[in-house]
């Protein structure tokens, strides 16, 4: 969200470039820009012809040096002044005898919260001391001033403590441009990272891969002990029903077996029919 609203506040300035066709009127445009409000990205108005053609003018070429500092610079790059293009170090593009402009009190406090950024993504907690010295603020009082605009502006998050001269750190708002020499960097950071990230989704799909055929060989087994079991559970049925059926003759009779016939004697069922043959007559 802080990102969008900076790229929003900063469409006026390009818009304006187009007519910025004199090197006075660029570089009026330029101060304009870093002096807005909410003006927190300037790389593309680095980027727009009228700007970039301030480059090869000896009078105003220090106004785009001063823009390439509020796009990925900081305050101690504005006190060097004169930085070669090494890596990691602002790239100056004017000769070791050129002076950059003097800075507004505006540009002055939004270079000093451009240079918090970086300040406070190193670490979560910063020292009153270590700031007062990056930042060349020479009270506790204007340290925390500056520190409670940047708070209430959305570029940090966070909480003083003064009482242990510390800041608590939360979050930083992802405002600040890329210098041209930290984008091969970057583009390796992410190349680097995409890789390990292709390297896990093939282990995790190999991962999946072997748990679904062990479920697969899993599900076999099951299926087959139920197999097993039904056709027990079959033939014991059919079983019972056999020896049911041998329990009875044609007419629904018991079959001859030992039948309990009293005084603990046993008779077949052929004696008893004996039995009662006898007893009729």
């Amino acid at each position: 969200m802080e990102q969008q609203r900076a790229i929003n506040a900063l469409e006026p300035f390009l818009a304006l470039s187009k007519s910025a066709n004199s090197p006075r009127a660029a570089a009026d445009l330029i101060t304009k820009a870093t002096s807005a409000p909410n003006t927190y990205v300037f790389a593309e108005l680095l980027h727009t012809p009228n700007i970039s053609a301030l480059r090869n003018s000896a009078e105003f070429s220090p106004y785009y040096e001063l823009l390439e500092i509020f796009a990925w610079g900081t305050w101690a790059d504005y006190q060097c002044a004169f930085c070669f293009r090494v890596p990691n170090v602002l790239t100056l593009t004017a000769s070791a005898n050129t002076n950059l402009p003097k800075l507004s009190p505006q540009q002055h406090q939004k270079l000093l919260l451009l240079s918090l950024l970086p300040l406070a993504k190193q670490q979560s907690n910063l020292s009153y001391k270590s700031l007062q010295e990056a930042l060349s603020i020479p009270d506790q009082q204007s340290l925390e001033s500056l520190i409670t605009t940047a708070i209430y502006s959305s570029l940090i998050t966070g909480t003083l403590d003064p009482h242990h001269h510390l800041i608590n750190i939360t979050s930083v708002a992802p405002l600040r441009d890329l210098p041209p020499e930290s984008i091969p960097s970057l583009i390796q950071t992410l190349a680097t990272w995409s890789a390990q990230c292709t390297a896990t989704l093939s282990a995790l799909e190999s991962q999946v891969e072997e748990v679904k055929a062990k479920a697969k060989l899993e599900g076999k087994r099951q299926n087959k002990i139920q197999k097993i079991f039904e056709e027990k559970l079959l033939k014991a049925d059919e079983k019972g029903k056999r020896d049911q059926s041998k329990a009875y003759d044609e007419d629904g009779e018991p079959t001859p077996m030992d039948v309990d016939g009293g005084g603990g004697g046993r008779q077949t069922r052929s004696s008893k029919r004996s039995f009662w043959s006898s007893g009729s007559r």
